[in-house]
């Protein structure tokens, strides 16, 4: 078979609504409205009918989107967020920038998802706020994560960067969309995303009328009223090429989602009885979109499995080699190695291989037979 795997098919999907998107970003370059188009608006109107939430600011990136959900809450310098130490940097980072604590917690060994037994001894007078991340495509544990955050008087910000689509059931039955259960939640629309767009792109979203006001305000430079600032801002917006494109692409998310649950399916299936190879937990309280397929290796060498696999033109990647406690740009918080023990067991074992919407069967069946042949090699 001809091997041209990829650990996200971009060029692939794009070919599948190619006319759709060259017809969405051709209006927008012969309306020349490059920025603040109409596309953004219709796009912030139909993300928020999406995900059940009435406001949606858009803006740059996903990092900006976790600043600006930050400078609405008013925080101040010296005021603690806790939020995973298994994460990528930009959740750390865009508290850190703010002059605000990060205080890591370790996570759950299942899930990867913050470990709710562990919060509440980390809360001290200064804390602020609970930056949960929706780790690989599935949510935290919100219910629990919520009714600490209400007991301590406590704000919730969702990093649902690698979410969007998930669903949250709660013990009563209701379900909500990852992102819109905190206080404020936020996205990215990085390519690679399961709702990616072409360039950069983030949005953040609130319930709350009056974090709404702010945010939509800390995004425009700190002004409601052209050259008036009434706050401390920044520049970030979404730019209405991005918009058109994501308008297209939001139609087609769930089906995306679905597929990638189809790809995660055959995977669960060839590695379940090898114990060498922890697949995803799902837990009941969380549907799981993969945004990546992650599995925990148990006795296998990774770096010789990367080779292996490198060898029969398999991509992996590993998210994320070093935990944000034990990164150099935060020695400062003072963590050293074995404080967070199972972030740092997870650093040494992940691997994600392709799950993307493109995948053809055999493609899959390649992958998986291959994973497997250099299991049994090894044992």
């Amino acid at each position: 078979m001809p091997l041209n795997i990829q650990m996200v098919d971009l060029f692939g999907q794009y070919q599948k609504i190619k006319p759709e998107l060259d017809t969405a970003i051709q209006s927008v370059i012969e309306s020349s409205a490059f920025i603040n188009g109409s596309e953004v608006d219709v796009f912030r109107k139909n993300l928020g009918t999406y995900l059940g939430v009435t406001n949606v600011t858009t803006c740059g990136n996903g990092t900006d989107a976790i600043q600006i959900a930050l400078m609405a809450l008013n925080l101040k310098p010296g005021d603690e967020v806790i939020t995973s130490a298994f994460t990528f940097v930009a959740t750390v980072e865009a508290i850190a920038i703010l002059g605000l604590k990060p205080v890591l917690v370790d996570v759950n060994p299942e899930t990867f998802n913050i470990d709710i037994n562990q919060i509440e001894r980390h809360i001290s007078p200064k804390t602020r706020a609970i930056m949960p991340v929706h780790l690989y495509g599935q949510c935290a544990n919100m219910e629990t994560i919520m009714e600490i955050a209400s007991r301590h008087n406590l704000y919730v910000i969702e990093d649902a960067a690698q979410a969007l689509g998930t669903d949250h059931c709660f013990s009563n039955g209701l379900a909500k969309k990852a992102g819109v259960i905190g206080h404020i939640g936020c996205t990215s629309f990085f390519p690679s995303k399961n709702l990616g767009c072409f360039g950069d792109g983030g949005a953040v979203f609130t319930n709350n009328n009056e974090f709404a006001e702010r945010i939509q305000c800390i995004s425009n430079h700190g002004s409601k009223v052209k050259y008036h600032h009434t706050s401390v801002g920044i520049n970030s917006r979404l730019d209405t090429i991005q918009a058109a494109i994501l308008n297209v692409k939001l139609k087609y998310l769930d089906q995306y989602n679905l597929t990638r649950q189809r790809n995660a399916s055959v995977y669960d299936r060839a590695f379940e009885d090898f114990p060498e190879l922890k697949i995803p937990a799902r837990r009941a309280y969380s549907t799981h979109i993969f945004h990546q397929y992650t599995l925990k290796l148990v006795g296998i060498e990774r770096d010789k499995l990367v080779s292996y696999l490198s060898e029969k033109k398999i991509p992996t990647m590993v998210y994320y080699p070093v935990p944000m406690h034990l990164q150099k740009a935060y020695a400062y918080l003072g963590y050293k190695k074995g404080d967070l023990p199972v972030s740092e067991e997870l650093a040494e074992t992940v691997i994600s291989i392709p799950v993307h919407t493109e995948l053809k069967q055999e493609e899959l069946d390649y992958i998986a037979s291959s994973i497997i042949e250099f299991v049994k090699t090894r044992t």
